[in-house]
């Protein structure tokens, strides 16, 4: 991935909410039919890896060796960025459009386990962490499925787990501009629909790592 040094991101916390808020990642890696990639979300576990599961239908779990290096691809928030939206416009007209976005390639090696503790493990996980933030108190718990319908269930999914080795990340969020037309770009962003973008680039000037 293309970094230019002022679009790189190495805090570990603004990484972390990236996958976090977008946890459903494309792996992508190399197999004996040329390229793949799986759209699969992903939770990090205590000890640092990357925890999910997939179809045991999806030849995935097949094609993929065990230690092979594959690659999973967080995609945060996007936007497409006008020229209008930046005050200095009309002085030079020296701006073209862009586009805003955070993305995190995350390197590793995968396994795949089979065992029952391992599939539960996943499953439970992934409902644990959002059905609490979606629903609450009223939560889904794989103990309201009765027991014989969620173990046909589990006999049909993989459960794997990514061993991180490296991860690039990236931020493009205007750092790059001066301080007027990142305000700018802000309030063109907030006004066309895309308040998450705008959020995140006011989290960066509340951070004091805004353009001066």
């Amino acid at each position: 991935m293309y970094i230019p040094p002022h679009f790189s991101e190495i805090s570990p916390d603004e990484i972390a909410g990236i996958m976090q808020d977008a946890p459903l990642a494309c792996i992508v890696s190399q197999t004996p039919q040329g390229l793949i990639a799986n759209h699969v979300p992903l939770l990090s576990a205590p000890d640092g890896t990357l925890i999910g599961h997939v179809a045991l239908a999806n030849d995935m779990h097949r094609l993929i060796d065990e230690g092979q290096e594959v690659m999973a691809i967080f995609r945060g928030e996007d936007a497409y960025v006008s020229p209008n939206f930046y005050p200095s416009k009309p002085e030079h007209h020296r701006h073209v459009p862009t586009w805003n976005y955070q993305v995190v390639h995350v390197y590793g090696t995968l396994r795949f386990q089979h065992d029952e503790q391992a599939k539960r493990a996943a499953v439970g996980l992934l409902t644990r962490i959002h059905e609490r933030r979606l629903n609450g108190n009223d939560a889904w718990r794989m103990a309201d499925a009765p027991a014989d319908y969620l173990q046909q269930m589990l006999s049909n999914i993989v459960a794997f787990r990514l061993t991180v080795t490296r991860v690039l990340a990236k931020s493009k969020l205007s750092q790059n501009r001066d301080a007027r037309d990142y305000f700018g770009a802000i309030a063109g962003l907030e006004a066309s629909g895309h308040s998450g973008m705008a959020r995140r680039m006011a989290r960066l000037r509340d951070a004091g790592n805004e353009p001066t």
